[in-house]
């Protein structure tokens, strides 16, 4: 068994080789790109899929002064003509605009102009050139200085990669790592014009009028237009997560994760990694997350039993399906999203060159962009702009799942008058109202159903638990088992235990009621609201057919049953 470190967080390709993590190998990606390469190289997938290691290789492999020895043993080593011509032969400007957020337009362009800043301290040494003027030099001077002027800051990336020609001889790489991050905060905060402005006039001076360039790579998440910020831009090459081309390089595919699990005598654990981290699709390879897997391998060698867990989905806010629950106001895409996440698929036409303001625009729209950013992935190739679509695993079905409740939760609390209705009906035992109210309840939300149970459960917690006067307790000790729920009035007047259930077919909602009314008897769920002295327990059995349901009470009292 191995005992390499995994490379928990870790995105720097020279530290990850230097002290010897596991790495999955992709140096493949720069015989691939240098024989398909264009002037300017954007790679479009979701969070936590390699995007900034790999950049981080690239300017390893393509930088003046480089240590070599950091791909002995990888796949690119084996090319050796290439790696005579390009390895090490390139000056190479690197920034990544993921940190820039901030809740006004100057903390955001504060960011910007450090991350900016930091790259010109990287570079320092050409303010020590003899092939440089120091006219030349000037405006690095104040790129390194505390207040540079806006101009400064649009023109930085052309600025350093015509100071590297100069001193060097030789037009250098440019590697701009999540170059869509501004945009995207700027939308969310309010400031999008004035980012947009800012970033087109630095893409167009570092990627469009740039002779010092030898070639670019950006990568992101969105492939933003054209027209928004690569105007007129016409050596602009795109491959997102529909393209054949370079599908391998972001993501496990499952031969690297058996061997993953394998390396560290996980192979048992094959299983539920699948399940729950499989299921991408970029171009024509099915992929994992790398960020779950090598999180859920460091979370087994510590606790052998560990489970699978969330790790992409706590990463993130995952605002954008709370987007499309808060818009599915129609039952069309109520159905639609209940399709997914019972495992169907649904079909839709997809704009990839969205811009972040069109997104809101149209529910349309935001299929687009959960299938860009990994809440959606595609079947099979696209027929044209149609995509078949699902939701990829059981991780990101569960982001889903609580997104719909969170969403239910909010739209039940509003709802006052159907609620005090519903609590009266429970502390009554009148069935026909409960019936009432939660069917017209499950007819306007979104279910799932490959979690049945669970979601009736929750669904039914979630209207309980807004009565101030209730003491709500779920799967509690109760009698000689475990009740789904129990409810207990704060006077201890009054307690009632629930007991759910859930049938495929509506024919056998009666029976199912009668069944759970039975295990609630059997395990004398009462029992213990009648020891600590609840004066009157009523137990219900509730059965769940999709948008319909069945009840069924029985009313005890402390000292005789009625």
């Amino acid at each position: 068994m191995l005992t390499k470190k995994l490379p928990v967080g870790i995105d720097s390709f020279e530290k990850l080789r230097r002290e010897d993590f596991y790495y999955v190998d992709k140096s493949r990606m720069i015989v691939d790109l240098m024989a398909n390469w264009g002037e300017v190289n954007l790679f479009t997938r979701p969070r936590r899929f390699g995007k900034t290691l790999n950049m981080s290789m690239l300017k390893c492999f393509f930088e003046i002064g480089t240590d070599k020895s950091l791909f002995d043993g990888l796949r690119v080593s084996e090319e050796k003509e290439l790696c005579e011509k390009y390895m090490g032969k390139y000056p190479a400007v690197f920034v990544s605009l993921k940190d820039v957020d901030g809740l006004t337009f100057e903390d955001a362009y504060d960011m910007l102009r450090e991350i900016i800043r930091k790259e010109c301290v990287r570079l320092q040494f050409l303010m020590d050139s003899d092939a440089l003027t120091d006219a030349e030099k000037e405006p690095m001077k104040r790129l390194l200085g505390n207040r540079p002027e806006r101009v400064d800051i649009k023109n930085s990336l052309a600025l350093l990669c015509s100071l590297l020609e100069k001193h060097y001889g030789q037009k250098p790489i440019l590697l701009i790592d999540e170059y869509d991050v501004p945009l995207d905060k700027a939308y969310y905060h309010g400031y999008y014009p004035q980012m947009i402005d800012l970033i087109r006039a630095m893409f167009q001076a570092a990627l469009k009028t740039n002779s010092s360039l030898f070639f670019a790579v950006l990568t992101g998440c969105l492939r933003v237009s054209k027209e928004s910020i690569f105007t007129g831009l016409n050596n602009l090459k795109v491959c997102s997560i529909s393209d054949v081309k370079f599908d391998e390089f972001f993501g496990f595919t499952d031969e690297e994760v058996r061997a993953m699990l394998s390396a560290y005598g996980l192979e048992n654990h094959y299983e539920e990694t699948r399940e729950w981290y499989d299921g991408y699709r970029f171009g024509g390879q099915d992929v994992y997350c790398p960020w779950d897997v090598i999180n859920y391998c460091d979370d087994l060698l510590s606790n052998p039993r560990q489970k699978p867990r969330a790790y992409w989905m706590n990463t993130s806010g995952n605002d954008m399906v709370r987007r499309l629950i808060d818009r599915s106001t129609n039952g069309t895409t109520q159905m639609e999203i209940e399709r997914l996440i019972a495992g169907e698929t649904i079909t839709k036409t997809l704009n990839e060159q969205l811009t972040h303001n069109e997104v809101d625009a149209s529910i349309e729209n935001i299929w687009s962009l959960l299938y860009m950013t990994g809440y959606l992935t595609a079947v099979d190739y696209p027929d044209g702009n149609r995509y078949e679509l699902r939701i990829p695993n059981r991780e990101v079905r569960q982001i889903y799942m609580q997104q719909v409740l969170s969403w239910f939760n909010h739209k039940v609390e509003s709802e006052t008058d159907k609620l005090t209705n519903l609590y009266a009906a429970f502390e009554t035992g009148d069935t026909e109202t409960i019936k009432e109210i939660l069917d017209e309840q499950l007819l306007d939300t979104v279910s799932f159903y490959d979690a049945r149970e669970s979601f009736y459960h929750g669904f039914l917690l979630a209207l309980l638990s807004t009565c101030v006067d209730w003491c709500v307790s779920s799967n509690a000790e109760t009698g000689r088992g475990r009740s789904d729920i129990t409810v207990e009035r704060r006077d201890r007047e009054l307690g009632f235990v629930i007991e759910i259930k859930e049938v495929r077919t509506r024919a056998k909602l009666d029976e199912a009621c009668a069944a759970a009314m039975k295990q609630a008897e059997d395990r004398d769920y009462a029992a213990v609201m009648l020891r600590y002295g609840v004066e009157t327990v009523f137990t219900y059995g509730i059965a769940f057919c999709d948008k319909r349901c069945r009840v069924a009470v029985k009313r005890v009292e402390n000292t005789e049953e009625i």
